[in-house]
């Protein structure tokens, strides 16, 4: 197959399945669950490209009030980090799972994290515009009800199990992932008070 052709292919995939998950969910997570994909597939083909709309139009609204290269340099951090949290999400949902009587590798957790945020990518053209930016909780809310669908289906989640399995995945994801980032911030804070005693200040 030639380059172009493979390219076409992959534009073809993202396509369907992101209008599939957005307006048929109870029939596309089944497939998802039964397609093999690889981790970094579904990173560099799927959550890559989508979740580079909100970036790029926060990056864009951005500049006309901090500049660009301030501007460039935040979205390209927080876009970073926020596939990194898709990482660490996976992970904890699949550690979780025996305690909620699930099962699935860490690859059908990573699917059931980047398919169900499909609606906040998509809807991150809401980003260069900031008064639209509360209507963000609209697709937020139709993510964690996709979320929801998903579990039974990628996770075998019982349906006995799932809004606690959702609830407490959803805590431990948000504690896994901000835990880094205030350890951080409090080392450059005690850093900061340290240079300023040092300078006399």
């Amino acid at each position: 197959m030639a380059a172009g052709e493979a390219g076409g292919s992959v534009r073809m995939k993202l396509r369907d399945r992101v209008r599939n998950i957005l307006v048929q969910p109870r029939q596309e997570w089944p497939v998802i669950a039964e397609d093999f994909t690889d981790a970094w597939a579904l990173l560099r083909d799927y959550a890559v490209p989508l979740s580079a709309i909100p970036a790029a139009c926060a990056a864009v609204s951005g500049a006309y009030s901090t500049g660009f290269l301030h501007s460039a340099v935040n979205t390209v951090v927080a876009w970073a980090l926020e596939l990194l949290g898709l990482w660490i999400a996976a992970i904890v949902i699949e550690w979780l799972a025996p305690f909620f009587r699930s099962q699935g590798p860490r690859s059908q957790a990573l699917k059931l994290v980047v398919y169900s945020s499909t609606p906040i990518w998509i809807a991150g053209v809401l980003n260069l515009v900031p008064p639209l930016r509360p209507l963000m909780v609209i697709p937020t809310l139709y993510a964690i009800y996709l979320f929801y669908l998903g579990l039974p289906t990628v996770m075998e989640t019982p349906s006995g199990s799932v809004v606690s399995y959702m609830i407490v995945s959803g805590v431990a994801v948000v504690a896994v992932f901000l835990l880094p980032v205030i350890l951080i911030g409090a080392s450059w804070g005690v850093g900061y008070v340290l240079w300023r005693v040092a300078i006399g200040a």
